[in-house]
């Protein structure tokens, strides 16, 4: 009886939560406005209020709008970063990330002395009017970027992993040498990992491994009928069953509206607006950051062969995102408990509230490669502002955690510690391998982890790999590719001795296929 009554208040205080938390939502307005209209239609009956409310709800599709609101909710409260299961102190990573932080800032701050510019400033009115001008087609402004340089790069960020050092931790004899082992966050073990990847570890037939297989329905081959599934999934228009459907891979024509809906960035009317407000700040405002993005877009995607025809879509969608004060509490909530947001005054005003703002207003300073986050979404949308919105909840549900410090188990920190137990429980002779040449395996496949793959594999099979991120909202993913990639060329690797020949077998991975190799690394032996 008690416990009833437990379960009972544990139910109460969910549903007060999840009350509260959906009036603070920027669709709760929409929502409730929809709602109303409803109650007070003919379709509600004043004498059986509750039954015809229910089907009335129902019949204009607002349940369904109810049931998505609920499940976003939900994941987003499955985002917040959990105690870690071992009760350990990990108060020295956020440490880490504060110092880290501070690092940044240095030395943004020492180009902006070294370069004589200032953080942040109203923009002059000719460039303002050029860069209205030219929005749609920013890659024909004269840029002149060549004293500016990338913050820090992934092998940056890597060595400031290595330095992390657990203060209580005393190694036992005989325990593996792993580079992070001394870090006691818990992550997966194979086994577990084929419990979760169901699809892939018992042999459902996957998107992505051979189309044109035979069709168990009456469809020419499992191509057509993927297409015809997905299509009754954005009928029915329930989140969670796109993300089931995204665990076994989705039909290219689909996949933007799929991810949209799973991530709950539709774009609704008000997000229109919002979006032309962004592109008004950066017009408005002139901040180093600019220069930054500009530079980052020109020293990757505009080198690439696969995304170099999106130059100009990327500039909008970057500089816009480094004015987005939406993304802000999400940052700098899980980077540092303190949130180290600087604070610039526009150059040449006085150093009062108006004329402060934080910089950048997204709290997100990016680094080199910081654009390959985007760079695909421009194969699932025409439209940039559903693009924009699309790229920014996956940014913030997945992406910022790999440039963080932190003790999260979707974090960059756990991800390197699951790629090193996966390598050298799975594959020791490669591991043994490179311990004796003296390389750190963590290194080789670093880049690979810190940009989910993006810049790495070919555009389809990234999709693909984005996709099972999506349908099992998780990055781990990302780690078992990364070791059954190093698996899938152990011949070659076995067979050299330095690290250039290392980095020279793994430098083309443009024959990877991303399903068929995650399905023999999880079927079970």
């Amino acid at each position: 009886m008690m416990e009833n009554k437990d379960q009972l208040n544990e139910l109460q205080k969910t549903a007060k939560k999840l009350t509260e938390d959906i009036q603070n939502m920027p669709n709760y307005k929409n929502l409730y406005n929809e709602i109303q209209r409803l109650v007070a239609s003919s379709a509600v009956k004043k004498e059986d209020f509750k039954k015809t409310l229910f089907e009335a709800l129902k019949k204009d599709g607002l349940e369904t709008h109810i049931r998505n609101t609920v499940f976003h909710w939900t994941r987003s409260q499955n985002s917040i970063e959990t105690p870690n299961e071992y009760e350990a102190d990990l108060s020295y990573l956020k440490k880490a990330q504060i110092q880290w932080e501070r690092r940044i800032q240095k030395s943004l701050n020492s180009m902006c002395n070294e370069l004589n510019v200032p953080l942040a400033r109203i923009r002059p009115n000719a460039d303002r009017e050029e860069l209205s001008e030219k929005w749609n087609e920013l890659s024909t402004c004269d840029f002149d970027l060549t004293n500016y340089r990338p913050l820090y790069a992934p092998k940056d960020f890597l060595e400031v992993l290595f330095s992390v050092r657990d203060p209580s931790f005393k190694k036992q004899q005989n325990e593996p040498n792993w580079e992070f082992s001394h870090i006691q966050i818990k992550v997966k073990t194979l086994s577990e990992l084929r419990g979760i990847y169901k699809e892939l570890s018992e042999g459902v037939a996957l998107l992505g491994v051979n189309g044109n297989i035979p069709s168990i329905g009456n469809f020419p081959n499992l191509e057509a009928e993927r297409a015809n599934l997905g299509e009754k999934v954005l009928k029915v228009n329930h989140a969670p069953i796109a993300q089931e459907f995204l665990k076994c891979g989705s039909p290219r024509a689909l996949r933007g509206k799929l991810w949209s809906l799973v991530l709950d960035s539709i774009v609704r009317e008000n997000d229109v607006e919002y979006y032309k407000e962004l592109q008004t700040m950066v017009l408005q405002y002139d901040i180093m950051v600019d220069k930054l993005i500009i530079k980052d877009v020109q020293l990757t995607a505009s080198n690439d062969d696969q995304y170099f025809v999106f130059e100009d879509v990327l500039y909008k969608t970057m500089l816009s995102f480094s004015r987005d004060s939406e993304v802000l509490p999400t940052v700098t909530a899980d980077q540092s408990a303190g949130g180290q947001v600087i604070h610039a005054v526009l150059q040449g005003k006085p150093a009062t509230l108006e004329n402060t703002l934080v910089f950048p207003p997204s709290g997100v300073i990016p680094f080199h490669g910081f654009t390959m986050y985007a760079t695909p979404f421009c194969y699932l949308y025409d439209d940039p502002c559903a693009m924009y919105f699309t790229f920014r909840a996956f940014y913030l549900r997945y992406w910022f955690r790999l440039h963080t410090v932190s003790s999260h188990e979707q974090g960059i920190v756990a991800l390197c510690l699951l790629f090193e137990r996966l390598l050298q429980c799975h594959e020791p002779q490669l591991w043994a391998h490179f311990r004796n040449l003296h390389i750190q395996p963590i290194k080789v496949v670093f880049k690979w982890l810190m940009r989910g793959f993006s810049g790495h594999l070919p555009p389809e099979q990234l999709l693909y790999l984005w996709d099972l991120i999506l349908g099992y909202d998780s990055l781990e993913i990302i780690s078992l590719l990364a070791v059954t990639i190093l698996s899938f060329r152990k011949e070659n690797l076995m067979q050299v001795n330095t690290s250039q020949l290392v980095e020279n077998v793994l430098a083309d991975l443009s024959s990877i296929k991303v399903m068929p190799l995650l399905q023999l690394s999880l079927l079970n032996d």
